[in-house]
């Protein structure tokens, strides 16, 4: 029997070979920011937001990547991945992100892990878009000039005044879709959707998130109010692990209106049974959790296979990249949270164009960012 192994048949070996062009360093830190307001939406309340950021190096290039997850996920980044990807090819992430999913194994795949993982791949594709001196939307062959946005946050937390200043905040902007969130208080809805619609007018596209407050026939009747408003847009009406119900609600919502979730997708399984099972009539996929940008575009192959939208959840300034080489996109998530924070964290960070799109910087390598470190260090835990 021939018992000859190759470097790719283990993923340590693999590793520990030494490219021309090797990853010489992996660092991880964690930054815990307050919240500029309270803020909660169906079924939780926070006061800040943890950004792990990442660096990779090769040379004098040095690739940045993050996720939005606890410390914890830092240290999964430090004790478990580094190892994988200190001496790894620069020039291929794709096999990197092969690596690291053999190496998490134990740990369990979805959440923290896959946070971890989809930050340091962000960071190698970022490194390898550099080393050749070109813009990642281009490296990652845009088929999308721009990322299409809506402005997306007002928190159930929020007063009438709040909510107004947001919402047109954003329509005043341009951008031609605003979200809000939705099921905390529904004796409260019917007036905070009164104020919304009053706040950006007939013409901007309404959306409300009821991150899965709802039961399935709650769900149903606040579909039909929601149409009341022109509401086109109902994401996790009910718990994005119920597919069952998120199907029913499909079926049965009003004309006009879309069923969405996907936003805590972890991997490709995740993906497939949502769609499978019928349960949207638009994707989500969030490139910090769904191991980074190699897994984002797997998943989105998956709707490209159906002819299915997919919708992008939040980070911004990679999201940006990223979606423009998604076939079948509609849009993507402008997070007030990760707007004020990315705005803080990084120099280059994009700001929406008209008409309501984030457009990458092609002059700039990379994601076309830097990390201010000085400004952020602050706010660190890890």
């Amino acid at each position: 029997m021939n018992t000859t192994h190759s470097a790719d048949d283990d993923p340590v070996a693999a590793a520990a070979a030494s490219p021309e062009y090797a990853v010489e360093s992996l660092e991880a830190s964690a930054f815990t920011i307050p919240t500029d307001a309270p803020e909660s939406d169906g079924t939780l309340a926070w006061d800040s937001t943890t950004v792990v950021i990442v660096s990779a190096r090769c040379g004098p290039h040095t690739g940045i990547g993050y996720t939005y997850a606890g410390p914890a996920a830092a240290a999964v980044i430090v004790g478990k991945l580094s190892g994988i990807i200190e001496g790894a090819d620069a020039m291929m992430p794709q096999r990197s992100w092969m690596q690291m999913q053999h190496a998490v194994r134990n740990l369990g795949k979805p959440g923290l892990a896959a946070e971890a993982i989809s930050a340091v791949d962000i960071a190698l594709w970022d490194l390898y878009a550099r080393l050749l001196g070109q813009s990642l939307t281009v490296v990652l062959g845009a088929v999308h000039q721009a990322t299409p946005v809506y402005g997306s946050g007002g928190f159930t937390s929020y007063d009438d005044a709040q909510l107004t200043a947001q919402l047109s905040g954003w329509a005043q902007d341009g951008i031609g879709r605003v979200k809000m969130k939705v099921g905390r208080d529904p004796d409260r809805d019917a007036h905070r959707l009164t104020v919304a619609r009053q706040a950006v007018g007939p013409d901007v596209q309404l959306f409300v998130d009821a991150n899965g407050a709802y039961q399935r026939k709650e769900a149903l009747l606040w579909a039909g109010r929601f149409a009341e408003h022109d509401v086109r847009w109902l994401e996790e009406p009910v718990s994005s692990d119920d597919l069952d119900g998120l199907r029913l609600v499909r079926d049965r919502a009003p004309a006009g209106m879309e069923i969405a979730a996907g936003e805590y997708g972890y991997h490709l399984p995740y993906f497939q049974h949502m769609l499978d099972a019928g349960a949207v009539d638009c994707l989500q996929a969030d490139v910090t959790r769904a191991l980074g940008i190699s897994g984002t575009l797997r998943a989105a192959a998956l709707c490209d296979a159906r002819c299915m939208d997919l919708s992008l959840h939040c980070a911004p300034q990679v999201s940006a990249h990223v979606g423009t080489a998604v076939w079948h996109l509609r849009h993507l998530e402008y997070f007030h949270d990760h707007i004020r924070i990315e705005a803080m964290a990084f120099d280059g960070a994009l700001t929406p164009q008209p008409p309501g799109e984030l457009r990458p910087d092609r002059s700039r390598p990379g994601l076309g960012v830097e990390v201010r470190w000085a400004d952020i260090e602050k706010y660190s835990v890890r």
